[in-house]
């Protein structure tokens, strides 16, 4: 029999909020589906704007990684907009979220990326690394982005060693070691 190691708690599974989909029930699922609930209850986005963990595979060194976004909100045909939870430091976050921001569309980088712990957040310009604003209420609503979108710069994606460069950022940078069995 194959053992399952993990560090997180499992309490069975739960439904998705945007999909309906059934998930595995752990503690970082629940602040995902409170970042999905807010994003669409209290920031007045539609379900259909955002998409759930999309996701970059990786592999460098023999070291395969894939690194899930855990949200994507598109408005007018276009993605604008990242989220990406992770527990503890916003700042050791950042430039994974630039890096995923910039491969994960082929024909333009996304311009903004949000690194949120479900208790902190940092608005990311992804084309300069500044962060914009910093807080929860940094997560601009619909109406917010609405306004921010014919100002946004939807730089084209980095080619050949820069997209390189990136993938290798999101690959050291995400790789999950804590749970394996050595």
């Amino acid at each position: 029999m194959t053992e399952f190691h993990t560090h997180h708690m499992v309490y069975g599974t739960l439904q998705d909020f945007l999909t309906g989909e059934e998930l595995t029930d752990t503690d970082d699922e629940r602040y995902r589906q409170q970042l999905a609930r807010m994003l669409v209850e209290e920031l007045s986005y539609h379900k259909e704007e955002l998409e759930p963990r999309r996701f970059i595979e990786t592999l460098f060194s023999s070291q395969f990684v894939r690194s899930t976004i855990e949200l994507t909100a598109t408005m007018e045909g276009k993605r604008f907009l990242i989220l990406r939870y992770g527990p503890g430091s916003l700042v050791s976050r950042e430039r994974s979220a630039i890096a995923a921001a910039r491969v994960l569309e082929k024909e333009y980088q996304i311009p903004l990326a949000v690194v949120t712990n479900g208790r902190d957040a940092e608005l990311l310009d992804t084309g300069t690394g500044e962060v914009l604003a910093t807080g929860m209420t940094a997560i601009p609503s619909r109406s917010r982005a609405e306004e921010m979108l014919s100002e946004l710069i939807f730089r084209a994606p980095p080619e050949d060693k820069k997209r390189e460069r990136e993938l290798r950022i999101l690959n050291a940078f995400d790789v999950e070691i804590c749970c394996r069995k050595t």
